[in-house]
């Protein structure tokens, strides 16, 4: 008995499906292959400690020195001031577009607020550069105004599309009862969301800040022309620093192909790999606790 022609449609298009995603998964899997065959070699030449735990990046010094620790620290500091601004920003609109503000003007801020997520990163590296870093110079007198905190400001301005719409979808996840058995026990709208709404989309605004914090530290072209590019390790807001992306960046084209140079950036683009696969693991980590408590 022949199968009804929609079910016939209906497996070639989960067919096609599961083509693009097993090509997906392919494709990320040659990348990290590619990755680690170019990056692994490194260890042949220096040791894991005097890698990772290496005060000194001097790719043209003999003997060269390829410590990474100041732009392991560079990176993880830029990510945490760009967190510590766009998280608490992002939840917030989150929360007042999906449980306070008027339909009328949800529809006008929401494309506004994901406008941010279009804009090219090497027009947020322009303008922190051009307008962000003089006055940063000017108002508190820092010798120069490409640093960590130009950096991490930057970088909120780029997860703050991501955060807000992926907590604002945990928002309206949350069951309509939950809201209205508070407002009927006497609690406002405002400790309703806070106490209440907020709580319940935990698992989802965490998944959102995982996200965000992913986006902020591989971000190359922001961190390249704002962050100062100086390997060190900060000791304010105001230090120059250079996180692992702007090294890769700013010295690939320099080094020779297959020598250790080359070897010791894809390294680094290997810890990068590591540190943005380990932020998404936890977001899918939190985004399945979420659903099954949903469940």
């Amino acid at each position: 008995m022949m199968r009804p022609s929609y079910a016939r449609k209906e497996d070639v298009i989960r067919w096609i499906l599961a083509g693009i995603a097993g090509c997906s998964l392919l494709f990320l899997t040659l990348i990290m292959l590619f990755l680690f065959m170019e990056g692994l070699p490194v260890f042949s030449f220096i040791s894991a400690r005097d890698f990772f735990l290496g005060m000194a990046w001097y790719p043209t010094a003999e003997p060269h020195e390829f410590g990474i620790f100041p732009m392991i620290v560079g990176s993880v500091a830029v990510t945490l001031v760009a967190s510590a601004i766009a998280i608490p920003l992002g939840v917030m609109t989150a929360a007042w577009l999906a449980e306070i503000a008027p339909s009328a003007i949800r529809r006008l801020v929401k494309p506004v607020v994901e406008l941010l997520a279009a804009l090219p990163s090497v027009v947020i590296g322009f303008f922190g550069m051009v307008i962000v870093a003089p006055a940063l110079h000017d108002w508190f007198g820092v010798d120069t105004g490409l640093n960590l905190f130009n950096a991490g400001l930057m970088l909120a301005f780029m997860s703050v599309p991501t955060i807000c719409s992926v907590s604002e979808d945990a928002l309206f996840a949350v069951p309509r009862s939950l809201r209205e058995a508070s407002l009927a026990l006497g609690a406002t709208r405002w400790e309703t969301t806070i106490k209440v709404v907020l709580p319940a989309a935990s698992s989802g605004i965490g998944t959102a800040c995982m996200l965000g914090m992913s986006r902020s530290i591989g971000e190359t072209m922001v961190v390249l022309m704002v962050a100062g590019g100086a390997g060190i390790i900060p000791h304010s807001l105001f230090s120059p620093v250079r996180p692992m992306p702007a090294a890769i960046a700013a010295e690939m084209a320099e080094a020779s192909f297959r020598g250790e140079h080359y070897h010791a950036l894809f390294a680094i683009g290997m810890v990068l790999f590591l540190f943005t696969l380990t932020f998404n693991v936890i977001a899918q980590h939190i985004t399945e606790k979420n659903r099954q408590a949903l469940d």
